[in-house]
C-alpha cells in the first residue's frame, strides 16, 4: 500500500449499514459505506464519514394477509450516539434550519459525523427533513441534499479537520461543491478560479448505471429551496445542466470518478460519453468488510475439505433454522438451497426462475431445490411490490421449498449469504453496478449462479469457483433477452449444479474451497482503500 502521508479524506454519503438495527441505511449503498468506513479503522487510514441521522430511517415492509407488500415508518431510538455539543444552521426556503452533530464509532468503524433537524431550535416541518431515509417528495429530497451536503462542509469547519479529498458516494453530496466554490469566492476568488479550484479536491462514485434513475431536480425547486447558495441560475445550469443532474453535477465537478466494477465502467463511460467537462471514470470494484460478513467458523477451515463440509452444514443448519423461526417453512438442510436476496427492483428480475412452470414446479414439487428469497421494493415502485408478491404466492404454493423473507436488513442478508448452498444472481445486463452480496456468498464457500455482471465477471472461473450463466449477451428486446437468460439460468441449473450438488460432492467441495481463495482477498474492503488511495485519493 501506499507509503507516504495519507490525505484525509470526508467521505460523504446519504446512509452508512453499520449493524442491523442502526437504521440510517436502506440496501446496497449504505451497506457499502458501512463497510468502507470499518476497512478504514481496521487500516487505520485518515477517513472519517458525514451522514444524516435519520429519524425513521428507511421504510419497514411487511407482507399482509393477501400476500402484498405494505410499508410502515416509526421513530428509532439511537441511544450509543454520541452527544458532540455542537451544530451548525444551513438556510432552507431562506430559513436558518439548525442541525445538531451526532457522532458514532460504537461499530469498529472510523468516525461518522451524523445531521440531525429534529430538534427544537426548528419548527415542525423542519424537524422533519432529516425524517425519512429517501422519503417524502423533490423539495424534502433537496432540503435533505442541503443539510449533507452544505451542513456537511459546515460541520467539517466546526470541527476545524482539514480535509484533503471531499469523497461524493452517489450523487446525493453535490451540494457540498457548491459551499467549497462559496468559500473561495468569498476569499476574492472568481467563480471560475473557484470551481477549478474545487474540483481538484473532490472525488465521485456513481453507481446507477440506468440514465433516468440518476437523480435530477428543476431549477426553480433548487432556486425555491436555498440549493444556490449564492451561485446564479447561469452558473448552476453549467454545473448540472437544465433539468440539474445530480450525477452531471458531480462529474463536472470532481477531478477524478470511478463506477463501481470493471464492467460498470464500460457502462458509465458510454452512459455519460455525450457530457461535456466531465471528470474521467475509472472503474474500482466495490467489495466487502471480511469481519462483518465471513463465518469465523468457515474462515478457520478454508482449506481443510472434511471440515469445511461440516463448517458449512453447521451454518446452513442455523439458517434453516432462522427461515423457520422468520417463516414457519421447515425447509431440508440435506437439499440443496438456493438464496436470492437483493432490492425487488424490476431489472434484478427476482421472479425470473419462476417463469416457465413446466420447468420449474417439478423440480420443486420433488424437493430437488429450494429457494430463499429476500428483498424490499422501493415504497413507490408497485412494479417492484408486484415481484415481492409473485415471490410470496410461490411461497404459499410450495412452502416447504420457496420461502420469502418479509423485511430485508443485514441480519437476513448475513443468514442467507453464509448458510444457502448457491447463490442466484439474474439482473439485466448490463445493468448490475457491482452486486456485493455475491462476494459475501462467495467468501462463505456459497456458490455463485450468476449472469456475467457487475463485479461477476472480474471473479468467475465458470465450473471452478461458482457458475455463469447467459454468456454476457446483451439485447434492447426485453422479451428476447429474459427468454435467452432464463433457458441458460435451467441449462446451468439442471445440467451442472443439481447434479454436482447430490451426485459428486467431492467437486462441489473443492469448487467450495475455490470459491473462497479467489475472492477473499480480491474482493475485500481492505483491497478497495487501497485502489481508492492509490487511483483517486493520492494527485
Amino acid at each position: 500500500m501506499y507509503k507516504g502521508k495519507y490525505p484525509n479524506v470526508a467521505y460523504l454519503c446519504m446512509e452508512y449499514g453499520l449493524e442491523s438495527d442502526f437504521k440510517i441505511y436502506a440496501g446496497g449503498l449504505g451497506i457499502l459505506a458501512g463497510d468502507y468506513l470499518k476497512g478504514a479503522k481496521d487500516l487505520n487510514v485518515p477517513i472519517i464519514g458525514i451522514g444524516i441521522k435519520w429519524k425513521q430511517g428507511y421504510s419497514d415492509q411487511r407482507i399482509d394477509e393477501r400476500g402484498k407488500a405494505y410499508d410502515s415508518y416509526y421513530n428509532n431510538a439511537y441511544s450509543d450516539l454520541e452527544d458532540t455539543g455542537m451544530k451548525v444552521t444551513v438556510k432552507i426556503r431562506k430559513r436558518d434550519v439548525v442541525c445538531k452533530v451526532w457522532k458514532t464509532e460504537q461499530y469498529e468503524n472510523n468516525p461518522i459525523y451524523l445531521l440531525d433537524t429534529d430538534i427544537p431550535e426548528n419548527d415542525g416541518d423542519d424537524r422533519w427533513i432529516t425524517g425519512q431515509l429517501y422519503g417524502w417528495f423533490k423539495e424534502e429530497r433537496i432540503a435533505q441534499e442541503i443539510v449533507l451536503g452544505i451542513g456537511g462542509i459546515k460541520l467539517l469547519r466546526e470541527l476545524e479537520i482539514p480535509i484533503d479529498v471531499y469523497h461524493f458516494n452517489e450523487g446525493h453530496a453535490v451540494l457540498a461543491a457548491f459551499e467549497l466554490i462559496k468559500e473561495k469566492m468569498e476569499s476574492g476568488c472568481t467563480f471560475e478560479e473557484a470551481w477549478k479550484r474545487t474540483r481538484e479536491e473532490i472525488v465521485f462514485t456513481t453507481h446507477t448505471p440506468i440514465v433516468q434513475g440518476n437523480e435530477s431536480h428543476t431549477i426553480e425547486a433548487l432556486e425555491y429551496m436555498g440549493a444556490f447558495n449564492g451561485l446564479t441560475r447561469k452558473q448552476i445550469i453549467r454545473i448540472g445542466g437544465e433539468p440539474f443532474n445530480m450525477t452531471v453535477a458531480a462529474l463536472r465537478l470532481s477531478r477524478k470518478s470511478n463506477a463501481v466494477s470493471k464492467l460498470h465502467s464500460v457502462t458509465s463511460n458510454k452512459m455519460w460519453k455525450t457530457t461535456s467537462g466531465r471528470s474521467e471514470i475509472i472503474g474500482i470494484t466495490n467489495a466487502i468488510h471480511v469481519p462483518t460478513w465471513v463465518d469465523k467458523r468457515i474462515l478457520n477451515v478454508e482449506k481443510d475439505s472434511d471440515k469445511l463440509w461440516e463448517a458449512h452444514m453447521e451454518i446452513k443448519k442455523e439458517t434453516v433454522s432462522f427461515i423457520k423461526d422468520r417463516t414457519g417453512s421447515q425447509l431440508d438442510s440435506d437439499k440443496l438451497l438456493i438464496g436470492f436476496s437483493r432490492r425487488a427492483a424490476t431489472y434484478k428480475r427476482s421472479d425470473l426462475i419462476f417463469k416457465d412452470k413446466n420447468i420449474i414446479e417439478p423440480l420443486l414439487k420433488d424437493g430437488k431445490i429450494q429457494i430463499a428469497f429476500s428483498g424490499k421494493a422501493h415504497p413507490l415502485d408497485d412494479t417492484g411490490k408486484q415481484i415481492v408478491q409473485n415471490l410470496v404466492e410461490m411461497m404459499n404454493k410450495y412452502p416447504n421449498a420457496v420461502v420469502f423473507l418479509e423485511n430485508y436488513d443485514m441480519n437476513i442478508g448475513s443468514a442467507l449469504t453464509r448458510g444457502c448452498d448457491i447463490w442466484l444472481n439474474n439482473p439485466r445486463r448490463p445493468l448490475e453496478a457491482s452486486g456485493t452480496s455475491g462476494m459475501k456468498a462467495a467468501m462463505n464457500g456459497v456458490l455463485n449462479c450468476s449472469i456475467l455482471d457487475g463485479w461477476w465477471p472480474e471473479a468467475c472461473v465458470d465450473g471452478v469457483n461458482g457458475w455463469q450463466f447467459g454468456d454476457g449477451f446483451e439485447s434492447d428486446n426485453i422479451e428476447e433477452l429474459d427468454r435467452h437468460d432464463l433457458e441458460a439460468l435451467y441449462d446451468v441449473l439442471i445440467n451442472k449444479i443439481i447434479p454436482t450438488y447430490y451426485n459428486n460432492k467431492e467437486k462441489w467441495i473443492e469448487m467450495m474451497m475455490k470459491s473462497i481463495a479467489t475472492t477473499k482477498e480480491s474482493f475485500s474492503v481492505n483491497r478497495m482503500i487501497r485502489e481508492y488511495y492509490e487511483k483517486l485519493y493520492i494527485k
